[in-house]
């Protein structure tokens, strides 16, 4: 056995009490230090229990490529094995008990643009707020996106690279699937790193209020009547509002057209006995007219107006 542990560098067997204990001191000897760590704690035998810690999990267990090595990182992030666990933009670096004390070091590639862009549009207008984002309260339709296989959110294993300081030589060690179950766990709390860990703002799958709908269209300039014209036409004082920077002056076709006012009788206007001239009638505003027109109409009534006042 001696041979054995020599030849392959194989350290003895130690019991879970006893890496705890010695992780214990090593945490206390890095408090001392300064170093704040973050150890991954499960409640029970089940890893993850919320939307995205699962997802995450599930994620990792639907590729062949970790089978093998998951079992024995599922046992050690259950025993409290993974004593410090930091997620990065991109990376996640953490201490593993074992035989000693392992570092590791998991690294995820940044979610491409294109396919962000094309998740995002997917998902548009089916997640209408933060909290339900990092709750995971939202439709199939928007769950199975996000986690769909090579093209979602969740990384495959193409995107994920991981080092660790043990003498194990396999692709993933069991320190390295105890991080990585870690990581399902954390997101748990705080789904949000997920996000970060991908390099993606998590804004992006919020649906802006009134976002893609037509907005309203106001009536074209040309059909609105100015308030010198308004005042002249029912001979009241209109309110000036104050016009915006660089907005266009009245064009000249409305000075144009000159007509004489003509007497008219019903025109809709109450009539006094001293008037000699009656207001014009007015079609119906709901039929076209021409800027000439309303420039006719408008000279008529200032002139009958003015009429009016010279009367009285």
């Amino acid at each position: 056995m001696a041979y054995y542990d020599d030849y392959y560098g194989w350290k003895p067997y130690v019991s879970v009490a006893i890496r705890r204990q010695q992780a214990a001191r090593e945490v206390a000897k890095l408090a001392k230090k300064g170093k704040q760590t973050s150890p991954v704690v499960i409640d029970g035998r089940k890893i993850a229990r919320t939307f995205w810690g699962k997802a995450w999990c599930d994620n990792l267990e639907r590729y062949s490529d970790y089978a093998n090595r998951l079992p024995r990182g599922r046992t050690y992030v259950r025993n409290g094995s993974v004593v410090d666990l930091q997620i990065a933009p991109g990376a996640v670096t953490a201490m593993v008990s074992g035989s000693q004390l392992y570092r590791t070091e998991v690294k995820v590639s940044a979610v491409p643009k294109a396919r962000w862009n094309a998740v995002c549009t997917d998902c548009s207008g089916a997640i209408d707020s933060m909290v339900e984002l990092l709750q995971g309260r939202f439709s199939d339709g928007v769950m199975a996106r996000l986690c769909q296989e090579q093209t979602g959110l969740f990384p495959s294993p193409a995107e994920i690279t991981f080092t660790c300081s043990c003498p194990d030589w396999a692709s993933m060690c069991k320190h390295v699937a105890a991080v990585l179950y870690g990581i399902g766990a954390r997101l748990d709390e705080q789904p949000d790193l997920l996000f970060a860990l991908r390099k993606v703002d998590q804004q992006d799958l919020i649906t802006q209020a009134g976002k893609g709908l037509q907005q309203t269209k106001g009536p074209k300039a040309e059909k609105v009547l100015d308030a010198d014209d308004l005042s002249e036409m029912f001979g009241i004082e209109m309110a000036r509002v104050a016009k915006p920077r660089g907005a266009a002056r009245p064009s000249k076709a409305r000075t144009a057209g000159r007509m004489k006012p003509r007497a008219s009788a019903g025109s809709g206007f109450s009539r006094t006995s001293t008037e000699s001239v009656a207001p014009p009638k007015l079609k119906s505003s709901t039929s076209a007219m021409s800027a000439t027109r309303r420039a006719a109409i408008s000279k008529r009534m200032k002139e009958y107006w003015r009429a009016r006042r010279s009367k009285k």
